[in-house]
């Protein structure tokens, strides 16, 4: 079994994080049969964010007997001293715990640090000088801001998109945490669905000592994928690196990763799945998104009013509006 070191923090564990987003899709016994099963196969790494609906819950009611032989992460998205002690006292009730391994700051639109002004760093010593938190972590979807996060030396760890997809900037990115003694954990190893091979995912990953990737996972089928790893964990062979290469083609350019940081729309569209459409009927096809219940969800694209926010708030710099309406008129060639 592949196990991997968080930078400085010292946490080791299994190379196969469990992304818990995806389980607050499903109802509380499956979430704890998932939960009990990766925990019983030796997956040791549990991220989780008081923004996830019930994941936190979940998690708590599932795992709660072993808290001591697994590592828990878990977000504020507070922007206020107030609303972050809120959060982190809810978020070690929900999990049952008295205290967090990593907690961090959930996609900042900017680089908390001491004396900024917001105290929300200062609110980070303190929770981890009583023992709430071991370990001051952060999120983003922005590169500047992870940059800044970065060369600050004030965060233990960086949780950021990185997969066989990442441009040269967020390679170089991970490269930095690991000469900083960082720990990287790696969101959207999957870039949202996009790469459909979780074999080469891995195998790409692994050539980064310093990075754990966190598999989001709602079903047993996903999971038993992933367990299958610890003991033959897919090496880079020539076969898996065509793949990649064929992949990086096909998605060169602009591509949405269904971060959902563009929602909500206030005309009602499903943005961070309508605007990657015409991907998903390539890559991962499924006749529920031709349903009339799909068609309904695009055919709201027509109702855009051209407001921009989801352009402003997009972590990418995509031209949203515009790409709405090519994968608009690109599903309507899936109709005829």
């Amino acid at each position: 079994m592949e196990k991997m070191t968080l930078g400085r923090t010292g946490i080791t564990v299994n190379r196969n994080g469990f992304g818990a987003l995806p389980v607050q899709r499903v109802d509380m016994e499956t979430a704890k049969s998932i939960l009990r099963r990766a925990y019983e196969s030796g997956i040791d790494f549990y991220d989780t964010a008081r923004g996830y609906t019930d994941s936190e819950t979940k998690l708590g009611y599932a795992l709660s007997d072993v808290r001591e032989k697994i590592v828990i992460a878990t977000k504020t998205v507070s922007t206020t001293v107030e609303g972050f002690w809120k959060d982190l006292e809810t978020s070690l009730s929900l999990l049952k715990t008295d205290y967090v391994d990593i907690y961090q700051f959930h996609n900042p639109a900017f680089c908390p640090k001491p004396d900024d002004g917001t105290g929300l760093y200062e609110a980070m010593l303190e929770a981890k000088a009583q023992g709430k938190i071991r370990f001051i972590g952060i999120t983003n979807h922005r590169l500047a801001v992870a940059k800044e996060a970065v060369e600050s030396g004030l965060y233990d760890t960086l949780q950021f998109p990185f997969s066989y997809l990442a441009s040269k900037a967020e390679q170089d990115l991970v490269e930095e945490c690991e000469r900083r003694n960082i720990g990287f954990i790696c969101m959207k190893a999957l870039s949202g669905g996009l790469i459909t091979r979780s074999d080469a995912a891995y195998a790409y990953l692994a050539q980064f000592k310093n990075t754990l990737p966190i598999w989001g996972i709602q079903r047993m089928s996903e999971l038993e994928e992933f367990i299958a790893y610890h003991d033959a964990p897919p090496a880079l062979t020539d076969e898996l690196k065509a793949v990649i290469d064929a992949d990086r083609e096909q998605l060169a350019g602009e591509f949405c990763r269904g971060c959902g940081y563009c929602m909500p729309c206030p005309a009602g569209i499903e943005i961070n799945t309508c605007a990657r459409m015409s991907l998903l009927l390539r890559r991962s096809p499924s006749a529920s998104l031709l349903t009339e219940e799909g068609q309904k969800k695009m055919a709201k694209i027509e109702d855009c009013l051209e407001c921009g926010q989801c352009k402003a708030k997009c972590p990418y710099g995509l031209d949203t509006p515009n790409l709405l309406k090519k994968n608009w008129a690109d599903y309507q060639t899936f109709l005829k």
